[in-house]
């Protein structure tokens, strides 16, 4: 699920230079009067802040516009504002950061307020919700700050360093030097404001276009008139399809119930799929022959077309049209990986398709071949069953969570419980938890972070009217790791300006790891002595299955840059060609079947742009964090390593666990745990 992460920061961070076609809007500062400034700057302060006045003074000058004043004002500035005494040095830096922490966090709390009636489960939504929740508060702050000089201050003190010198250097650096670089990061960038609340507001339309995108599965038909599932079950798409095609694995009507949510999605990624049936229960809908029915009659209906990848489009469009006042960064693919994840999008597809070209897969395949006793069908990407609980029927599962979860506040009593199982102290487990609230959620579930202390991370996740059934508590589980992960990594880190992770998939890596010790946490104990084997063949298949997705999304966006006048109806037979050929050339030589658009249904790629990468990302240092740990405190690595604060992923692993992120260790896993498993 989409996790609301730098909301502010992240839109805040990635904004910078602007079109050199406006004159109005282009550096009045020549290369003459900037070498001037840094000659007269080193003269003053002396030698050893050579390095820092010249990297300060070149980025302010590349950031300096007509309206900020003329050259000869800037001149003044630089003389005026360059602090060269290292201790008011420090007493600016530590008083920047106090009051970011209630700039950024603030304008995180109104974001948050304004989205309850989107997010959560509340009752109706009102067009003036919708209104409220694509307002973006922070879309002016950058121009605010610029305006009155203080962006301008911290970029000439505290000067940007690129990945590639943040990660030669960054070795060397105390928590303190990281943090004045990761202050370096905030001013890179100069967009107007109405582009940012432009993208606000498309972003939020496909969020709730997203977040009620239910199929009522009691209503689904097959060409005799059967129907599968009880009636009023509603699955949001595609997780809850997904997780309903999971759950059927080892059912006795299983396989015809997966059949008929496999033709679903087919029908939703082709978008032949009728506007009636989409939110509501009024209609009946056989998904094989596309004909819906009322009260027992054929009804005429209305294909949704391309709706969902307009909103794709609309997306690509307000993030493009920001695309000319960056310079470095000058692409949304850049800003995605090298500036946000700061892993080249080229090395995060290279190490994706060593992946899933694995002899590995194969190997895999075959034993859930045996274990099917069948062939392979597509929407087996999702087998699940190598997880502990594939033994405990879902019904059980579900009787024991809605017993014991009827709503979100019997949730929220129980986080100190489960962070004591893990091993976490009394007073670490009831302080953490303090940190939390938990709500139900409208869409899917989502963790929304914090971004400054005495405030709570909130946790998000679907609770029905009879309570708390498997799935959402499943998702409960990894959103509750999402929380800790944003409570350690605010409250625990050496200064605010390093609050966080890397990236994303290192958040997502300790949801995986909460999320996988789920039923433990229910008080239910595997006893199989081969359980360490089955998790790693799930955790392989699962990536297997998520970096094909993440490769469409990757491919999407490359084709939408190279096609930007492009049309939905375009877009849609681009997609899902890209999708079929991701498949057949990684897919279909274990599946046996050909032309499959299936990878291309995942809802991330409609309402978060280029985020479904972190998910696969995640599982690989998900898995070398565990094996770091396996013979150590869970709890207390836990804190160690998520109080490091927002290092590059290079130096975050380093200081980890001592390694890198690397496909090997999964897949030498992987070869061990098929060859004990064939054994049996």
């Amino acid at each position: 699920m989409k996790k609301y992460y730098y909301l502010i920061i992240t839109t805040f961070i990635f904004m910078t230079c602007t079109p050199e076609k406006d004159p109005e809007l282009v550096s009045p500062i020549s290369d003459i009067t900037e070498q001037n400034v840094i000659a007269e700057l080193i003269e003053k302060h002396g030698d050893e802040h050579a390095g820092r006045i010249e990297r300060g003074v070149t980025q302010a000058a590349s950031l300096w516009r007509l309206s900020d004043g003329t050259a000869e004002d800037f001149i003044d500035f630089c003389k005026q504002r360059f602090i060269g005494c290292e201790d008011e040095l420090n007493m600016v830096f530590s008083r920047i950061s106090r009051n970011f922490e209630y700039l950024f966090g603030y304008m995180n709390r109104i974001a948050l307020e304004l989205r309850v009636p989107l997010h959560l489960d509340i009752g109706p939504l009102h067009p003036i919700d919708q209104i409220f929740g694509s307002y973006n508060p922070a879309a002016h702050l950058r121009d605010d700050l610029f305006n009155n000089k203080l962006a301008f201050l911290i970029v000439l003190n505290f000067p940007h360093y690129t990945l590639e010198e943040k990660n030669e250097l960054g070795g060397e650096w105390c928590p303190i030097q990281w943090a004045r670089a990761r202050l370096g990061d905030y001013f890179t960038a100069r967009v107007p404001a109405d582009y940012v609340q432009e993208y606000s507001r498309v972003n939020s339309d496909a969020g709730m276009y997203i977040a009620q995108y239910n199929i009522y599965a009691g209503e689904l038909i097959d060409d005799d008139m059967n129907t599968f599932f009880p009636e009023g079950m509603n699955l949001l798409a595609h997780w809850n399809i997904r997780d309903e095609i999971k759950a059927n694995y080892g059912l006795e009507d299983g396989l015809e119930k997966q059949e008929i949510l496999y033709k679903v999605m087919l029908r939703i990624i082709n978008q032949d799929i009728p506007e009636e049936v989409v939110n509501t229960d009024k209609y009946q809908w056989n998904p094989y022959s596309n004909i819906v029915y009322k009260d027992g009659e054929k009804i005429e209906f209305t294909p949704e077309k391309n709706v969902r990848y307009q909103h794709l489009l609309n997306n690509f469009n307000a993030l493009h049209d920001m695309d000319p006042f960056h310079t470095e960064l000058d692409t949304y693919i850049k800003r995605s990986f090298d500036g946000n994840m700061e892993i080249p999008q080229e090395e995060v597809e290279e190490l994706f398709r060593e992946y899933i070209g694995s002899p590995q897969v194969k190997k895999v395949a075959s034993l859930i071949e045996q274990r099917l006793g069948r062939k392979l069908r597509p929407f087996d990407i999702w087998y699940d069953g190598f997880k502990a609980r594939a033994a405990i029927p879902e019904k059980e599962l579900d009787r024991i969570t809605k017993k014991r979860y009827p709503d979100a506040d019997a949730f929220n009593k129980d986080l100190p419980m489960f962070l004591r199982k893990l091993g976490f102290p009394y007073d670490k487990a009831e302080f953490i938890a303090s940190k939390i609230e938990v709500d139900p959620a409208r869409g899917s579930g989502h963790a929304w972070r914090a971004s400054m202390r005495n405030k709570p991370s909130h946790l998000r996740t679907r609770i029905g009217a009879d309570g708390m059934d498997y799935k959402g508590y499943n998702i409960a589980i990894h959103e509750f790791g999402h929380n800790v992960e944003q409570t350690i990594s605010v409250y625990m880190v050496e200064d605010y300006l390093i609050n966080g992770i890397p990236n994303t998939a290192f958040t997502e890596a300790l949801a995986f790891m909460f999320q996988i010790r789920d039923l433990e946490l229910l008080g239910i104990k595997p006893n199989d002595p081969m359980k360490k084997y089955y998790d790693v063949l799930d955790i392989f298949w699962g990536n297997y299955e998520i970096m094909g997705v993440s490769l469409v999304d990757m491919e999407v966006w490359k084709w939408m840059y190279d096609n930007p006048d492009a049309s939905a109806d375009e877009l849609k037979e681009a997609t899902i060609n890209i999708a079929k050929d991701i498949w057949n050339e990684y897919y279909e030589p274990v599946f046996g079947v050909g032309n499959i658009p299936i990878l291309a249904i995942y809802s991330h790629m409609i309402q978060s742009p280029l985020y479904l990468s972190a998910y696969p990302y995640g599982h690989l240092i998900e898995f070398q964090l565990e094996q770091y740990i396996e013979d150590k405190d869970f709890a207390e690595e836990v804190i160690r390593m998520f109080s490091i604060g927002r290092y590059t992923p290079k130096h975050w692993m380093e200081k980890a666990i001592g390694d890198q992120i690397s496909n090997r260790p999964v897949l030498e896993a992987t070869d061990q745990a098929v060859r004990k498993i064939s054994e049996l």
